[in-house]
């Protein structure tokens, strides 16, 4: 059987590949995406659906700011909506400890255009009255938001295809190598693909493709804790989450256009990476629930009509492995998003399409290459 042929391979079609796979062929790159599932089926799909760039690592505000260009146009651009609503995020904590975190952080991003603003406990309260007497302390951004997981990736999908890439879901890889100038994949179903580049973003599978090229990294997959509650009358804007580095007290909600209240905390759940399940413990969901009224004291009464969780990978150092391979010419990663990916999915597809097309990134990503975990390997020997 002859091998299906293109420019360029993706390898996992979650938002990174879609999007990845959308800004190619704005670029004129012929582009298969292949995808073991369906688009935006794992992380990309079941995630809290934070846009926000507050509460990011101050490196990564660059890609950040570049993503959020695109959301901004992202119905003129795709063609279809994904509910964003641009409503605004807050931060707030509940300690003099937790001020003093926001109000480092509002400075050293400041540079960077999200423009923050700290508030007093009177003033989080007087701007946000739903607010509980233990919130102390608050930090907003004005120009943050939400949308919709579930349609977000698909929808780039979908735009992808009407720009001309080719989309394969339920495919999934056995084998891929490289031989001469080409990258072969061979589908379990005996189907063959060909392209002289391979991005790979193929989520909390990333690490097993990038091993097999040589290039092992230490990923940890969990599952996240994801809660939603009947539709209530629409109160809360902004997002809301909990600056606090105690694992117990971390809470973080959003409410829809319908009234639903989506919630997420209580920690990560072990997942079955062979047969692609991850499951919500009910201890995690009690105690997620018995946070949000020192929030929001009226939640107390809040019913919950679904959980979820999914699949996600975590970086040893919560850094993402984005850029090319440092052994094998033509071989691109993003993936290990750390939980941290949802608003920065058209930003990296913009930029690895940037990258693969012209080599080079009018945003910085070096501190994410993957060589940075053979080189204390290097030093030793």
């Amino acid at each position: 059987m002859s091998a299906l042929k293109a420019d360029v391979i993706i390898v996992g079609g979650g938002f990174m590949g879609a999007a990845s796979a959308f800004f190619l062929r704005q670029r004129g790159v012929s582009v298969i995406l292949l995808e073991r599932g369906l688009i935006g089926q794992q992380a990309s799909g079941v995630n809290f659906g934070n846009v926000r760039r507050q509460g990011r690592a101050i490196e990564q505000l660059p890609l950040a700011n570049r993503s959020r260009e695109i959301w901004v146009r992202l119905k003129e651009l795709i063609g279809e909506d994904v509910e964003l609503m641009l409503s605004g995020h807050l931060r707030v904590g509940y300690r003099p400890v937790h001020a003093e975190r926001l109000e480092t952080y509002a400075r050293d991003a400041e540079p960077y255009g999200l423009g923050l603003q700290m508030m007093t406990a009177q003033a989080v309260r007087k701007r946000f009255p739903l607010l509980g007497p233990e919130v102390t302390a608050g930090c907003y951004a004005p120009h943050d938001g939400h949308a919709n997981p579930r349609l977000a990736a698909p929808a780039f999908g979908r735009a992808a295809v009407r720009a001309g890439a080719q989309v394969f879901e339920n495919t999934e890889i056995v084998h891929m190598e490289k031989m001469g100038d080409d990258f072969e994949v061979q589908a379990a179903d005996g189907r063959h693909f060909a392209a002289p580049a391979v991005l790979v973003t193929a989520g909390a599978w990333g690490d097993r493709i990038s091993a097999a090229f040589g290039e092992p990294v230490p990923l940890q997959v969990k599952g996240p804790q994801m809660c939603v509650t009947e539709p209530v009358p629409y109160a809360i804007a902004p997002t809301i989450g909990v600056a606090t580095d105690v694992p117990e007290e971390i809470v973080y909600f959003r409410q829809v256009a319908r009234g639903n209240i989506v919630i997420g905390g209580g920690g990560h759940e072990p997942v079955d990476m062979e047969n692609r399940r991850a499951h919500v413990h009910p201890r995690r969901t009690l105690m997620t629930l018995g946070q949000l009224p020192r929030v929001v004291p009226t939640f107390n009464r809040l019913s919950i009509i679904r959980v979820w969780s999914g699949i996600e990978g975590y970086m040893q150092d919560s850094r993402p492995v984005m850029g090319p391979s440092a052994r094998v010419p033509g071989l691109y990663y993003a993936f290990g998003f750390s939980g941290h990916g949802f608003q920065l999915g058209p930003g990296v597809g913009d930029v690895m399409a940037e990258l693969i097309h012209t080599g080079a990134t009018s945003t910085p990503i070096g501190q994410y290459r993957i060589g940075r975990f053979a080189e204390p390997v290097a030093q030793a020997a």
